[in-house]
């Protein structure tokens, strides 16, 4: 059983569970089905904040449970009410949890002095962040915590994933630099030079992970990342080919010099990428895509949904997290001001 199943992830999930010969069931809030799912798999329609809902979807039970949507201690205990229906789970997290050894973390980035520097590459013994109510980071925290604890009633795997791409995304950072080629721009400013990685991890990449998880039962923590961490200017240049776009850019020292000029949805002062290894040696996992070459499918289904309208209307969730991406206006007076 895969919970959220229409979004994101779980679209690729679904499918890669049912070629792997799994019988399906997609749960989701609308009870959709996607036009690339096989004709065997089944759908049902239940909200995870309800538990009574959740628990009629299991019915009498199911060998594994694939959870997308939860993101905190409640959802971990709502699972755990149900283990004596599931034999194992796979649950999403993510590499936010983790902070470096001076307690700096992804909360704490705002901070003067506060952005964590990790080692290159971050592994799964890395400290993680204290369980609380105060941020998406504690909450998936306490999620892990609470479902490790409970390995011996529900075996769970627990993904903890970088920047997510790919399509049907809700905020693809990859947004940044299709508009500005789709609204030919010349030029671009990039913070820290371009040189940030925040390591990304793609959907399909992602289902693969569940596949081989779901088939290998355990209690573990494994990251969920794509084999490259490119930089942003890479992930410029990328973007630019698959658009036969020519773009320069203008590479800034240090941060960025306004908050709505330079600043793009993976600009960081340090990089943070992690290790595969782990899930690489307990499942196996080899990875089913590069990013590069991931991209035509990403950008086409940003340019399907962008269409003739306002990318706020399209992507209001990316207006939300990042603010005004697209200030032409306060870049080109930055520009402007720069003699550039």
């Amino acid at each position: 059983m895969v919970i959220g199943a229409t979004g994101q992830i779980g679209r690729a999930a679904v499918g890669a569970l049912a070629r792997d010969d799994w019988e399906v069931t997609a749960v989701s809030r609308g009870g959709g089905r996607d036009d690339g799912w096989p004709e065997g798999v089944r759908v049902a329609r239940a909200d995870r904040a309800d538990d009574t809902a959740l628990a009629d979807a299991v019915g009498d039970g199911c060998d594994v449970l694939v959870d997308l949507v939860a993101y905190g201690p409640e959802h971990a205990r709502q699972l755990l009410a149900l283990s004596d229906r599931v034999g194992s789970a796979v649950v999403i997290s993510s590499v936010s949890v983790y902070e470096d050894d001076k307690g700096r973390n992804f909360d704490t980035q705002e901070e003067p002095g506060g952005f964590p520097e990790y080692p290159v590459p971050v592994t799964e013994e890395q400290r993680t962040v204290t369980p609380a109510e105060t941020s998406y980071s504690t909450r998936k925290a306490g999620l892990e915590r609470e479902l490790l604890a409970a390995g011996d009633r529900l075996p769970t795997t627990l993904l903890r994933a970088g920047a997510i791409h790919g399509p049907h995304c809700q905020t693809p950072r990859e947004l940044y630099f299709v508009k500005r080629n789709l609204d030919r721009r010349p030029r671009r400013v990039l913070s820290y030079r371009g040189g940030s990685r925040f390591h990304p991890a793609n959907v399909h990449n992602i289902a693969e992970l569940i596949r081989l998880a779901a088939a290998r039962p355990g209690s573990r923590a494994l990251n969920a990342v794509d084999p490259d961490a490119p930089t942003v200017v890479e992930i410029a240049a990328a973007i630019d080919a698959v658009m036969g776009a020519e773009t320069e850019n203008v590479l800034v020292d240090g941060p960025p010099p306004s908050p709505t000029v330079g600043a793009t949805p993976w600009s960081t002062p340090v990089p943070v990428v992690c290790a595969m290894s782990a899930a690489e040696r307990e499942l196996g996992y080899r990875p089913v895509v590069r990013y590069a070459e991931s991209l035509p499918e990403t950008v086409a289904w940003i340019e399907g949904r962008l269409g003739e309208g306002d990318w706020r209307e399209a992507y209001p969730k990316m207006f939300e997290v990042y603010g005004d991406l697209f200030d032409y206006a306060a870049e080109d007076a930055f520009l402007s001001g720069s003699g550039l």
